[in-house]
C-alpha cells in the first residue's frame, strides 16, 4: 500500500508540472532521449557519454547522429529517466523512485558528499523540515574537483563557511527546469547572493555556469538538481575583474581608450574572451600600436571579443556562430575539454562568472577585419598575392588613411612562368589589382569602370550568379578592412589593351576569319568602341577551303554576313561568369541563337569546346573555337554554297531549300556609344546626349596648330564641312585622309555652342607634322 501511495503521489507531482514542460529545451531533449530508448522498455532514456570521461548528455539530434560531442567519440548509454527506477525481473524502469524530503533525495540521486556536508554543517534539520526548496547539489565528482585549499577551508569551518556555501546552492522555493528561464537571475539563500541561470536551445541548463546533470528529482519539500561543480559566489562585474587583473592590462588600456570599458560594467549577459598580455606581445611588431592609435580600430578590436549572450563552456557541445558587439561573427566550439574560437584552441581558463556575464581567458588576440589594414585581410588562399605586394614595395604605398580595393587572385592563379617575370613587369601586374578607391561588392554594377593605381581602367561585368572584372570572376571571401576592401578572384586580371580587330590582326591563327570579316565590310565594327562577344574560329576551322570556295563566299555578301554575324553577340559575356552546367541562350547579331554553358571549367558553344576563352579586348571579349558556327535553322538555297559549308561544318545537318536567300543585314545594328542624361542649365532641366568623338592633334612648328575632328552626328559633320570650306585659305598644309585641317578657334566655337568639353594643348615641336595626342573627347549635344 505504501509503495502504491508513493507511486501515485509522485506521478501526481510530475504530471502537475507537465503542461509547461513542453516549452522548456531541457524537457524537449529529455523527451527525444526517451523516444530513442523506447525499445529498451518504459521510462528509459538514451544518453551519450564522451569516451574517456564521465561526462554524459541528453543529446541533441546533431550530436546523436554524429555520434560525437565536442569532436570526441561518444558511446550510447541507457539509464532510467530522472524520477524512475528499475524493478527486478522487468524491462525498462517501470517504478517511480521513492519520494522523500530534500535531505533523503540527495542520497537517492547519488549526491552523497553534499548529503554528508549537509549533515555535518547542521543543514540537515532544515532540509528535512517544512518548506519548499530548490537545491542545486554538487555531484561527488564536483567536490573532488574543487580547489584543495578552498575545500579544506570549508571542511575546517563547517558551521559557518560550509553552511553558508551550501545555502548559496539553495533557493527558498521549488523551481523545476521548465521554470529556469534563460537569462534569469535568482537570489540564493545565502546573503542575497545571485545565481545566474542559462537555459540553452541544446537542452543544457546552467547555474553560474555549472551544468545540471540530473534534474527535477522531486522531494516532498522541494526539488533537487545535481550540478557538475561547486558554485562560487558572484560579487563583481566584468569591468571589476579586468581592472583588478594585472595580466590583462593591455586589453584594459584598449577598452578604456576606446570607451568600451563602461559597457562591461553595466548590467547584462555578456561573454568576454579576453586576451592576456602575453597574447598581445605575440602580435606582429607595430600592429597593436597602430590599432591603439586609431580609436575606431581599437573600439572594433575590443568589441570583437564580446558577445551579447552568456556562453558557459558546459553549454557548448558543438560549433556555433555568434555575433559580437563589433557586428561580425565568431565561431565558438569545443575540442574535448577545450573551448575553441574560430576553430583554434586558445582558451587558457574558462567560466569566470561575474554578475553581468562570464569571462574566458585566451592566449591569442582576435583582430576583426574592420580593425585590419586592407593588405592584412588576405587569407591563406591569397598569400602569394599579399607576399608579392609586400616584396615589391606596393604595401607601403597603401596608406592607413587612404581608401583602396584589392583584387586578390587565388594562389593557384600565379603560374611559375608568371612568378619568374621581371620584377618591373610583375609590379605592373600587381598594380592592375589595386583600385584607387574603396568599393564593396554591393557597390559594383555592370559597365562600371574602376581605375587602378597603375592608371588602368578595369571594367565590371555582373551576371546572374557572378561578378567579374575583365577576364576574372570573384569567388566568395570579400572582406572590408579599415582602409579598404579585398575581393578574391579565380585568375590574374588582364586589362584589355587592343580592340577586337587589332587582336585578330595580331594573331596569325585568325587570318582566314579576319580576311572574311574584311570582305564583309565588318572590320570597322570590330574596331570601334562597343560591347561585343566574338566567337572566333581558328584557321583550322577553314581547312579544305580553296581560293575558289573563298571567292564564292565573298561574292555572296549577304550569306557571308549571316555566317560571320552568327559569331557576334551584343554584350560582354565572360566564360567563367556563367553558372556551371546551366545553358545560357544568347541572341546573335545575325538573329540566331547560341547555346553556351561551362562544364569542368570549359566553355561549350553549341556543344563545341572553346579552345581558349576570355581574351579581353577594349570593346569586348573573344572566345576561340576550332569550328565554324552556323545556325541550324537557317537554310541554304545554293548548291555551291551548300557544298562549301558541308566541307567546313560536319557537326550539324545543314538545311537545303532551293532558291532560298539570306536576309540582308545592314550595318545599322552598330551605333556609336551614346549616353543620355538630364542636366540643369539656366535653372531648367535639359536632356543631354553624350557621344564619343575621336580627336587627333597635329602640331607643326612653333605657332601653327591643327585639329582633325571625327564627329558622330551627321548635322554636325555638315556644319564642320561648311566651316572648313570657308576657312580653307587659313590652312597651311593638308594631311592625307578624310579629315580637314584648319585653325582651332572656329571649330572650338562650334563645339562650345554644343556644350563641348574641350582642352587646348599647345606643344612646340620641330620638323614634319606629327600626331602628338589621340584622345577620346565627350561632346554634349544639348536638346
Amino acid at each position: 500500500m505504501k509503495i502504491f501511495f508513493l507511486f501515485t503521489f509522485s506521478t501526481f507531482l510530475l504530471s502537475a508540472f507537465e503542461p509547461a514542460a513542453a516549452f522548456a529545451h531541457y524537457d524537449k531533449i529529455l523527451t527525444h532521449s526517451r523516444i530513442r530508448a523506447r525499445d529498451q522498455g518504459p521510462n528509459v532514456c538514451a544518453l551519450q557519454q564522451v569516451m574517456g570521461t564521465k561526462k554524459k548528455y541528453f543529446s541533441t539530434c546533431r550530436n546523436w547522429y554524429q555520434q560525437a560531442i565536442c569532436g570526441k567519440k561518444a558511446t550510447v548509454l541507457y539509464e532510467c529517466c530522472p524520477g524512475y527506477m528499475k524493478m527486478d525481473g522487468t524491462r525498462g524502469c517501470p517504478a517511480v523512485a521513492p519520494i522523500d524530503h530534500v535531505y533523503g533525495t540527495l542520497g537517492i540521486v547519488g549526491a552523497t558528499s553534499t548529503q554528508q556536508y549537509s549533515d555535518i554543517s547542521r543543514l540537515r534539520e532544515e532540509i528535512e523540515g517544512r518548506g519548499s526548496f530548490t537545491f542545486f547539489a554538487p555531484s561527488n565528482e564536483a567536490w573532488d574537483q574543487l580547489d584543495s585549499e578552498v575545500h579544506r577551508n570549508l571542511v575546517d569551518n563547517v558551521n559557518i563557511e560550509l553552511y553558508n556555501a551550501l545555502h548559496h546552492h539553495m533557493l527558498n522555493k521549488r523551481m523545476l527546469t521548465k521554470d529556469l528561464k534563460n537569462g534569469m537571475t535568482l537570489v540564493s539563500m545565502y546573503n542575497g547572493q545571485k545565481l545566474l541561470i542559462n537555459h540553452y536551445p541544446n537542452g543544457v541548463v546552467t547555474v553560474n555556469c555549472a551544468r545540471i546533470i540530473h534534474g527535477n528529482q522531486i522531494a516532498t519539500n522541494g526539488v533537487v538538481h545535481v550540478v557538475d561543480r561547486v558554485l562560487s559566489a558572484v560579487e563583481y562585474t566584468i569591468q571589476d575583474f579586468i581592472e583588478a587583473e594585472e595580466d590583462l592590462s593591455s586589453f584594459r588600456d584598449s577598452a578604456i581608450t576606446s570607451g568600451v570599458m563602461d559597457i562591461l560594467g553595466r548590467p547584462g549577459h555578456y561573454t568576454l574572451f579576453v586576451p592576456t598580455n602575453e597574447a598581445f606581445e605575440r602580435l606582429p611588431r607595430g600592429v597593436f600600436e597602430r590599432i591603439k592609435g586609431d580609436k575606431v580600430a581599437s573600439e572594433a578590436l575590443v568589441k570583437f571579443h564580446i558577445l551579447n549572450t552568456l556562453q558557459c563552456s558546459e553549454a557548448i557541445t558543438g560549433g556555433a556562430v555568434y555575433e559580437t558587439l563589433e557586428g561580425n561573427t565568431v565561431e565558438i566550439g569545443c575540442d574535448g575539454e577545450s573551448l575553441t574560437v574560430n576553430g583554434v584552441k586558445m582558451v587558457k581558463r574558462k567560466d569566470i562568472v561575474t554578475s553581468n556575464g562570464v569571462i574566458h581567458l585566451i592566449d591569442q588576440v582576435l583582430i576583426p577585419d574592420s580593425a585590419k589594414q586592407v593588405i592584412e585581410l588576405g587569407g591563406a588562399q591569397q598569400t602569394t598575392f599579399t607576399d608579392l605586394v609586400a616584396q615589391l614595395g606596393l604595401a607601403s604605398s597603401l596608406r592607413p588613411e587612404g581608401q583602396y580595393t584589392l583584387l586578390a587572385p587565388l594562389n593557384g592563379a600565379f603560374s611559375d612562368d608568371t612568378l619568374r617575370l621581371d620584377q618591373r613587369l610583375l609590379k605592373t601586374i600587381l598594380q592592375n589589382h589595386i583600385i584607387k578607391v574603396k568599393v564593396g561588392l554591393n557597390e559594383l554594377y555592370n559597365g562600371q569602370e574602376l581605375e587602378t593605381i597603375g592608371g588602368k581602367l578595369l571594367r565590371v561585368f555582373v551576371y546572374r550568379t557572378s561578378v567579374c572584372i575583365e577576364n576574372s570572376c570573384m569567388v566568395r571571401g570579400s572582406k572590408e578592412g579599415r582602409n579598404g576592401f579585398i575581393h578574391v578572384f579565380r585568375q590574374i586580371i588582364n586589362p584589355a589593351e587592343k580592340t577586337l580587330h587589332e587582336m585578330l590582326r595580331n594573331d596569325k591563327r585568325f587570318s582566314t576569319f579576319l580576311s572574311l570579316v574584311k570582305a564583309a565590310d565588318l572590320d570597322d565594327v570590330l574596331s570601334r568602341p562597343g560591347q561585343w562577344t566574338l566567337f572566333v574560329p581558328t584557321n583550322d576551322a577553314f581547312k579544305g577551303l580553296t581560293d575558289d570556295d573563298k571567292d564564292i563566299l565573298i561574292r555572296d555578301k549577304n550569306a557571308l554576313r549571316n555566317i560571320l554575324l552568327y559569331h557576334l553577340t551584343q554584350g560582354v559575356f565572360i566564360g567563367s561568369g556563367f553558372e556551371p552546367g546551366v545553358t545560357n541562350i544568347l541572341k546573335t547579331i545575325q538573329g540566331g541563337k547560341l547555346y553556351l554553358k561551362t562544364v569542368n571549367d570549359t566553355l561549350l558553344v553549341n556543344e563545341l569546346k572553346s579552345r581558349e576563352s576570355d581574351l579581353m579586348a577594349t570593346n569586348g571579349v573573344i572566345h576561340v573555337i576550332d569550328k565554324l558556327l552556323y545556325p541550324a535553322e537557317l537554310p541554304v538555297g545554293n548548291d555551291q554554297l551548300l557544298t562549301i559549308l558541308k566541307k567546313l561544318i560536319k557537326y550539324i545537318q545543314i538545311k537545303f531549300v532551293r532558291d532560298s536567300t539570306f536576309k540582308e543585314i545592314p550595318l545599322t545594328f552598330y551605333k556609336p556609344i551614346i549616353k543620355t542624361y538630364t542636366k540643369i542649365i539656366d535653372g531648367r532641366p535639359v536632356e543631354v546626349t553624350e557621344k564619343k568623338v575621336t580627336e587627333e592633334r597635329i602640331i607643326q612648328g612653333p605657332e601653327i596648330k591643327y585639329t582633325r575632328i571625327t564627329a558622330g552626328a551627321a548635322d554636325n559633320e555638315e556644319k564642320l564641312k561648311k566651316i572648313l570650306e570657308e576657312e580653307v585659305t587659313k590652312v597651311t598644309k593638308f594631311i592625307e585622309g578624310d579629315g580637314h585641317l584648319l585653325e582651332d578657334e572656329e571649330i572650338k566655337r562650334l563645339l562650345q555652342g554644343a556644350g563641348t568639353e574641350y582642352t587646348k594643348v599647345t606643344k612646340i615641336i620641330e620638323g614634319e607634322p606629327q600626331i602628338i595626342e589621340r584622345e577620346i573627347k565627350k561632346v554634349h549635344l544639348e536638346g
